[in-house]
């Protein structure tokens, strides 16, 4: 059971875009929960790559290029990306090993972008290839990515199993 916990009303700018953010990466995990290997793999609709997989392993990415590249500067490979910008989908097999690998990878993505957010001033700048940008700016595009992978995990949750939900 995965448990998604709102955002409480009233709190400062920093714990607001934190709780928001957890809210939508749990949202993402709740919509991949008990689904097996094949299940998650399953594409969307002829021709798209887009699978509840494919968006784990790219949210992974997304995660550990922020946190730890972009913020971190540390010159470290993503886990997915080769260069082309479907590469996490297109190659999102229905392996159980690869299920277990992306998950792992998102699960310590997130416990470092959360790590490192905890300890980040808002207002602290970092050069990225978008130009300078802020910690603040950062959050808010993670809850933008996270919430529209959101509304691509529900249709094809509900395409999988019939599973609805906001």
């Amino acid at each position: 059971m995965i448990e998604r916990i709102d955002p409480e009303p009233g709190q400062d700018e920093k714990a607001t875009l934190l709780a928001f953010i957890d809210y939508h990466r749990a949202t993402f995990a709740w919509k991949c929960d008990g689904l097996d290997a094949e299940q998650l793999a399953r594409r969307s609709a002829p021709p798209s790559d887009l699978s509840l997989l494919g968006l784990l392993r790219h949210l992974a990415d997304v995660e550990r290029n922020w946190w730890g590249r972009v913020i971190g500067q540390e010159d470290r490979p993503k886990y997915y990306f080769d260069g082309e910008p479907s590469s996490a989908f297109r190659n999102a097999t229905a392996d159980q090993a690869q299920v277990t690998e992306a998950y792992a990878n998102w699960r310590e993505a997130v416990a470092e972008g959360r790590a490192v957010a905890a300890n980040a001033d808002l207002d602290q700048w970092f050069d990225s290839r978008h130009g300078r940008l802020t910690v603040r700016w950062l959050l808010a595009h993670l809850i933008e990515e996270y919430a529209r992978h959101n509304g691509h995990a529900d249709l094809l949750r509900e395409a999988i199993d019939g599973a609805t939900g906001e």
